[in-house]
């Protein structure tokens, strides 16, 4: 075991963060002398790639959301085409697509996935933000959880970048996985809470 973590802990930190429900990880408490089997650690405690070769291919879809908070000046400006960079929307939404793409050069353990679609849409949030959605498609053995994710997130650091000039305290967040379907584990629905 590797000093400083407490396994039972850490599995329900990883969870929590995760939107599973109390019932669903009941099953994680457990004695902290062994260790539960991590899907992402071999039996030494070091990092691996899970290996999904024995899964069904299945369609997966994952949708992911990052909140842009500004001034309603700024806002107004970037709807409008009015700021100095030009078109915030379209940089935004390549970089986003882009980034799905190249999600497992970012992010360690991701399988390298062949995306069957991409999207990046805007929504403005009452006068002073925008909720990026990113929704992407895959058939394969492991979800696009990750690909949603990052590229909400780098759609989000490229519309701040065309930004800037206007405000440079634009704030990011929350970033967070708003569903996904297909596979062993099921469907998921964020809820709302607290």
């Amino acid at each position: 075991m590797t000093p400083g973590f407490y396994w039972p802990e850490m599995a329900l930190a990883f969870h929590r963060s995760h939107g599973y429900d109390r019932q669903k990880r009941a099953h994680l408490i457990m004695d902290p002398k062994s260790p539960p089997n991590l899907s992402h650690l071999n039996d030494q405690g070091q990092a691996r790639m899970v290996d999904v070769s024995d899964k069904s291919v299945t369609t997966r879809t994952a949708v992911a959301t990052a909140r842009i908070t500004s001034t309603s000046e700024v806002i107004a400006a970037i709807y409008s085409g009015n700021l100095s960079k030009g078109d915030v929307f379209s940089v935004a939404r390549i970089a986003g697509i882009q980034a799905a793409k190249r999600t497992p050069d970012l992010i360690p353990m991701c399988h390298s996935l062949a995306l069957d679609w991409a999207d990046i849409a805007f929504e403005r949030n009452g006068d002073n933000a925008i909720v990026i959605r990113a929704t992407v498609r895959t058939s394969a053995r492991t979800g696009v959880e990750m690909e949603a994710m990052t590229a909400a997130s780098v759609s989000a650091l490229a519309l701040y970048d065309m930004a800037k000039s206007a405000d440079k305290g634009i704030v990011i967040g929350p970033i967070r996985l708003e569903s996904k379907s297909g596979g062993k584990s099921g469907d998921y629905r964020r809820k709302d809470r607290e």
